[in-house]
């Protein structure tokens, strides 16, 4: 027990060493939501008017609103990062190299996904703090209690980006495909408007919303941020965590993209 410790806290500092490193990504982390909370929600409250109603019954802000969705974009694009990394490293031969540990593949696999998961989390509080300054303000009991939804859905979010980059072969081919799962997952959510006022403009954009996994994140979030508990949402994503992780873990191929040697 004590080996298998120490091989997940090795991983753990591996990544949050080239998070560190890359002072750039903690950067982009909070002002690609920064700016949508300060910006673009000017422009969408003149669309949706001064206040809406969220599923706890009571009338916030747009901004109040759309906070929750944006942590649940840093968990989203933390996850595709680490995503990039990992088919970084595959074709390096690093991942192969770090796979010959006799601990067993699913563990290694699952801790890189929970040390993406914590790596996640300070980007997250930077993010709330700033909000701060924007009227952005949950209780003190939302702080803590997001804590653990937001561990979830980032694993939910990194087990989704290791089952994708379990078929990706080659980097370059990274990008393009993470366009048409990052976008998509954010827009066809709730994470800037209401699942009825996506209902309101059409009966199939709703569907898809009501299918995406990012939309059951974003209102775990939601709910957490504000002291509120929705068993519904922490069900179907503890289930779809579990399932992504069982798919990534099965489908990875060390050996999948790697540069062959001269």
């Amino acid at each position: 027990m004590i080996w298998y410790w120490r091989v997940f806290c090795g991983i753990t500092q591996r990544e949050f060493l080239r998070f560190i490193q890359q002072r750039s990504r903690f950067l982009s982390a909070l002002v690609r939501p920064l700016l949508w909370l300060i910006v673009f929600a000017a422009g969408f409250r003149a669309v949706l008017g001064v206040s809406i109603m969220p599923p706890y019954g009571t009338y916030i802000t747009y901004q109040v609103y759309i906070a929750p969705g944006l942590v649940a974009m840093i968990l989203l694009f933390n996850a595709m990062q680490s995503a990039l990394s990992m088919v970084y490293d595959r074709e390096m031969g690093s991942m192969k190299l770090l796979l010959t540990s006799p601990a067993p593949r699913s563990f290694l696999l699952i801790s890189k996904l929970v040390a993406t998961a914590l790596v996640a989390l300070p980007q997250v509080y930077g993010f709330l703090l700033i909000a701060l300054w924007v009227e952005v303000d949950p209780p003190l009991i939302g702080y803590l209690a997001v804590l653990p939804a937001c561990l979830l859905v980032a694993l939910m979010l990194g087990a989704i980006g290791l089952l994708i980059s379990s078929f990706i072969k080659q980097l370059e081919n990274f990008a393009g495909v993470m366009n048409f799962v990052i976008f998509p997952m954010f827009f066809l959510s709730s994470a800037l408007y209401p699942l009825w006022k996506m209902q309101e403009a059409g009966p199939l954009l709703y569907t898809i919303c009501a299918y995406n996994p990012f939309t059951y994140g974003v209102e775990l979030i939601r709910f957490s941020l504000y002291g509120e508990l929705s068993l519904s949402n922490l069900v179907i994503v503890t289930g779809l965590t579990l399932v992504f992780t069982l798919l990534a873990t099965l489908s990875f191929d060390p050996q999948r993209g790697q540069k062959p040697k001269r």
